[in-house]
């Protein structure tokens, strides 16, 4: 029978947040949404694909950049309303060419950026 992405459970839009995780190093890359054809597609794929909210279209991760997302292994919360998704990154995930989105920390109660930009 296999996996229904259908099964999951959705917000309002259509959407279920999915959390990028380096499969090599449990790093956490990036937070981005899917709808159930872009669960599809990722599995059926290899290729992470998310859905874009402002572009209201499907997004091959990497796809224009390069910087792509291999899925190894898509996994699901209790409450099956948020996916966390092992991947393989090439480069950096995050469209200010760093490797993580996460390179903001509040520290002392200040904001600090712990991580630069890729070269």
């Amino acid at each position: 029978m296999g996996f229904d992405p259908q099964s999951l459970r959705f917000d309002a839009q259509g959407l279920v947040p999915a959390i990028a995780q380096e499969a090599g190093t449990g790093e956490v890359l990036m937070l981005a949404w899917m709808n159930a054809d872009a669960v599809r597609k990722t599995l059926e794929t290899g290729r992470v694909t998310y859905w874009s909210r402002s572009r209201k279209s499907f997004w091959v991760k990497g796809e224009s950049s390069g910087h792509v997302q291999e899925l190894v292994e898509m996994r699901f919360d209790c409450d099956r309303d948020c996916l966390l998704l092992q991947v393989r990154q090439t480069g950096p995930a995050c469209h200010t060419n760093r490797r993580s989105c996460f390179y903001t920390a509040i520290r002392r109660g200040e904001e600090v950026e712990i991580m630069a930009p890729m070269e």
